[in-house]
């Protein structure tokens, strides 16, 4: 499905003000929004796992299994429920034309929470039709405006946050550009409510976990409307955190310093619109072994989603090494969906066990092919590791050995 072309200013004129109508009644719901569910209160919880397409279904798989195993006795007293959602695939999402199947985003609203494995999202030119990313779609229908990723590399003194608003930006009309004549323009929207509201979970979760400083990214001197009214909104939003010290930064020069050893290590939680937020973590995650290590969480008021951040790599598949794909990121994400709804210790423990698992001990390795470890054994691994009562020794140790060999310090 081609971009829309149009001959004249009037036809894009058209075009736009049906974009701007659909905007401002985004906007609205978002000022409409309730109050944030308490996951606690849940019972059962039921958690939903998509597995995508690509390496996706056998790393989300391995990832419940590894939930299901740590959250046993849950699920055996009824308070916990894990349901295995189909269709989320390319080939379903092509048949349809709907970046999310009708009967997919049903089943995914009969859930609290969701794991979710890569999607396949076509581009420009290739064999699939012009259907938005399955990943923006669910952000937008479910009105999941954090993206949160976190980056831990204790022994290089790096524990970060990142902040990405998730609804806006120029992935909120992505697939809605237009080609008048020779000129080929896309849109960028970002919001008050929708920079207010992600700008307050930064500040927020800072304020609960012992953060002193936000930092606040954009290229408000350049891009001077939307990115502008993100600075204006941290100005705001800030002075309600009084115990908390924030700076604007711009994403030219935020990615640079991520890479300075002396610099980077000052740098807390980061909140940014949705292209840099997306850039900038990826950057991120090479810190802790790349983005096949990294999961992030997708949060809205009354749901959450939690995922992989890389793609779904269709060639291991067509190769026929699926089964040797690395679960870090599903396990990092699944860590973080067990801190989102109350299991704050076994979040914790997968968390190190992940630490120990991918970056310190390496007893397996994985690359991709069959010179490394299966997705299973490396599951296995880990649930061993999760489970060992000298857990947080072996973690600390870890920790101060990369030290004392001056670990990039």
């Amino acid at each position: 499905m081609p971009v829309p072309h149009v001959d004249s200013i009037a036809e894009a004129q058209a075009h736009f003000g049906a974009l701007l109508e659909r905007q401002v009644e985004r906007v609205n719901k978002i000022k409409d929004a309730g109050d944030p569910i308490d996951y606690t209160q849940l019972n059962p919880l039921i958690i939903g796992v998509i597995g995508g397409d690509g390496i996706g279904p056998s790393i989300a798989a391995e990832a419940q299994r590894v939930l299901e195993d740590l959250l046993a006795e849950q699920i055996a007293a009824g308070k916990v429920e894990f349901r295995t959602i189909e269709g989320l695939t390319i080939e379903h999402r092509a048949e349809v034309l709907q970046a999310i199947p009708d009967d997919v985003l049903a089943e995914i609203r009969k859930c609290h929470v969701t794991l979710k494995g890569p999607t396949t999202t076509p581009e420009q030119g290739d064999e699939w039709p012009n259907i938005e990313s399955a990943n923006v779609a669910m952000r937008k229908e479910l009105d999941l405006f954090a993206n949160v990723r976190p980056v831990r590399v204790p022994a290089q003194g790096i524990d970060w946050m990142f902040f990405r608003e998730n609804t806006e930006d120029v992935y909120a009309v992505g697939s809605e550009g237009i080609s008048v004549g020779d000129l080929n323009i896309d849109f960028k929207i970002l919001s008050n409510p929708g920079n207010r509201r992600i700008l307050k979970a930064a500040f927020e979760y800072a304020q609960a976990n012992g953060k002193t400083n936000v930092t606040v990214i954009t290229k408000a001197n350049v891009v001077k409307t939307t990115d502008g009214s993100f600075l204006d909104a941290a100005r705001t939003v800030a002075a309600d955190f009084p115990d908390i010290t924030w700076e604007g930064w711009y994403i030219d020069i935020m990615t640079a310093k991520l890479v300075d050893e002396k610099r980077r290590r000052d740098f807390q939680v980061m909140v940014l619109p949705n292209l840099y937020g997306d850039i900038l973590t990826d950057e991120a995650a090479e810190f802790q072994g790349g983005v096949g290590t990294a999961g992030a969480a997708n949060l809205g008021t009354r749901t959450a989603m939690f995922e992989a951040i890389h793609g779904s790599a269709p060639r291991m598949v067509r190769e026929g090494r699926a089964h040797f794909a690395d679960p870090s990121s599903m396990l990092r994400a699944g860590a973080m969906l067990l801190s989102h709804v109350g299991y704050t210790d076994l979040g914790a423990r997968l968390d190190k066990a992940m630490d120990l698992c991918g970056q310190y001990e390496k007893k397996l390795v994985m690359t991709g092919r069959d010179t490394g470890a299966t997705t299973h054994d490396f599951g296995d691994y880990v649930l061993e590791t999760v489970r060992a009562d000298d857990l947080e020794e072996r973690w600390q140790t870890a920790i101060d050995a990369a030290l004392a060999a001056g670990a990039s310090l």
